[in-house]
């Protein structure tokens, strides 16, 4: 049986069978998905997750490849005109050379027997194309009719030529060029349901689904992913398809705690696939301790006063069968430049869960959890117990070391690789508990040190990076405290405050830039230099007090 009619004889069963675990309301299996997220504009990750038998022993179905491995950048557009892309140009030999990479990449995930998405920015076309044709003015307009014209044209060379690949993952919230030298990318009025989202959305229905019997992901991130009634007009205007799934973060905006559950989850009428970040890039990027997944499954601490009846996947899953299509994590990436972990501990207890756990969603998620601890790590007994305890602490030392409460500290005063100077919270009562939790994290990371010291751990190897990984956390929340504790102080003109926390930061600096010494496997460092997304980096502030 080829992929191809695999996929048939899936749905047709199910189908048949009627609603059962691993399979939606429109009888289709249930999507486990995973993809890594290179930086744009660097050398892509070296990480176990790409290769597709690595994941799918870990119970991933599909994997979806980045933005600069997807055919709309390797399609030679010669059904539309063969002076787009002429042989022995440029364009042409850089086109063809993508083209081969990823009919390598596809073919190894088809030996896997997994099914195979790419995601890709639309409108994104060739430069020469749109010279030639003379559309830089409109090309980014889906509703034009020329646009549609090449848009239907391309889908169609893409599933013509690479016709492996089951399905494409649509994004129009931004566009990235950094590795797409030849190509140019926009689309207009990206928030506009009427005008951009419904018009686009359903030709490629028609084209993808329909014509095809291919999947669509249509992704709403900054398009109508926090907006329930726009979200609601685009699910009222398109028709249904049991090859159309919309693609929902599990929490509004980024990948941010304290942010408000997604109140589109569980709106509308089309399946829903949810983003998953395992390495969050606001959080260390797996760089230390960060466990997410029984946030995600069961409901993070900040989601439990919402007055939706929606504020976790378990919920989603229980009131909503019929529309949870499943899970698509992101193992690695997301963001910019690092950290850059050496191991892959962390990135891998959220996916290996995350995906466990979407295969059949009335497990708890602490079962799953139990099962990794024992399966992967060779944990025995009371150390199973001591290592969810270590977990567990990692979500609130995070929540309590790095945010606020909601409307105080800026969700990016730190991020990446970088860390900015924070703005101090005008309510002095609010403010006070926000140090408090500085404090607070800084004993829970310290008792997570200790936890992860205590395990008896399978090999050496595995023991020292859990050690030195907690230790990252400690030393760099350290940071984060003595940061957070000077901006306080220099608000209230406290001059032996800005000198006793200036002193603490030049002392956390100090010890947390021994760790690779000590800890060779831990991730590489923060930076005090760093500038992208930083608006105000700390240590230009710090230096400035220490010079006043």
């Amino acid at each position: 049986m080829n992929r191809s009619t695999r996929f048939k004889f899936k749905k047709w069963m199910a189908a048949g069978v009627g609603l059962l675990v691993g399979t939606t309301a429109f009888g289709t299996e249930r999507m486990v998905l995973d993809m890594v997220h290179h930086n744009p504009g660097e050398k892509p990750y070296d990480s176990a997750y790409v290769d597709p038998a690595v994941i799918k022993e870990m119970g991933y179905n599909g994997k979806v490849y980045f933005l600069f491995e997807s055919p709309a950048l390797a399609i030679n557009w010669e059904s539309v005109d063969p002076d787009i892309l002429p042989k022995g140009s440029e364009e042409r030999v850089w086109v063809d050379a993508k083209a081969a990479q990823i009919r390598k990449m596809h073919a190894a995930c088809a030996a896997q027997d997994i099914d195979i998405y790419a995601m890709s920015d639309l409108v994104l076309f060739p430069k020469r194309l749109i010279e030639k044709y003379g559309i830089e003015e409109t090309f980014g307009d889906p509703k034009n009719p020329q646009v549609q014209k090449l848009l239907r044209a391309q889908i169609n060379e893409m599933f013509d030529q690479f016709p492996d690949f089951d399905g494409l993952v649509v994004r129009i919230g931004e566009t990235y060029l950094q590795d797409a030298p030849y190509h140019q990318g926009h689309i207009q009025d990206k928030t506009d349901a009427q005008a951009t989202i419904i018009p686009l959305m359903q030709l490629l229905r028609e084209e993808i689904c329909v014509k095809r019997d291919k999947k669509l992901i249509f992704r709403t991130w900054r398009a109508f992913d926090n907006n329930a009634p726009r979200y609601q007009a685009v699910s009222d205007a398109v028709k249904p398809h049991p090859n159309l799934v919309i693609s929902i973060k599990h929490c509004e905006g980024d990948f941010f705690r304290t942010k408000p559950y997604s109140r589109c989850i569980g709106m509308g009428r089309h399946p829903q696939i949810i983003e998953v970040q395992c390495a969050r890039e606001y959080e260390g990027k797996g760089a230390y301790p960060n466990y997410v997944a029984n946030g995600v499954i069961e409901g993070f601490e900040e989601h439990a006063g919402m007055k939706e009846e929606i504020n976790s996947l378990r919920s989603f899953y229980e009131k909503s069968p019929g529309l949870f299509a499943g899970v698509w994590t992101w193992s690695r990436g997301g963001g910019w430049a690092g950290p850059y972990v050496k191991n892959e501990m962390w990135c891998d207890l959220n996916a290996w869960v995350m995906a466990q756990w979407a295969l059949d969603p009335s497990q708890s998620e602490e079962a799953v959890f139990n099962r990794y601890a024992m399966e992967r790590l060779k944990l025995n007994g009371e150390d199973v117990a001591t290592f969810r305890k270590l977990c567990l602490l990692s979500a609130d030392a995070v929540i309590n070391g790095r945010y606020s409460e909601r409307g105080g500290i800026q969700y990016t005063w730190t991020r990446d690789q970088g860390i900015s100077w924070p703005s101090t919270i005008t309510d002095a009562a609010k403010q006070q508990r926000n140090l408090k939790k500085k404090d607070e994290a800084i004993a829970q990371w310290e008792e997570i040190v200790s936890l992860a010291k205590s395990i008896q751990w399978a090999d050496e190897s595995t023991r020292e990076h859990a050690i030195g990984s907690a230790c990252y956390g400690l030393r760099l929340y350290e940071i984060y405290r003595s940061i957070i504790y000077l901006a306080d102080a220099e608000a209230h003109q406290n001059q032996s405050g800005i000198q006793q926390w200036i002193q603490a930061y030049d002392e956390a600096w100090a010890a947390y830039k021994q760790l690779p010494e000590q800890y060779p496997s831990v991730a590489s460092l923060y930076t005090q230099d760093y500038t992208r997304g930083i608006k105000s980096p700390a240590d230009q502030n710090v230096d400035r007090l220490r010079n006043d």
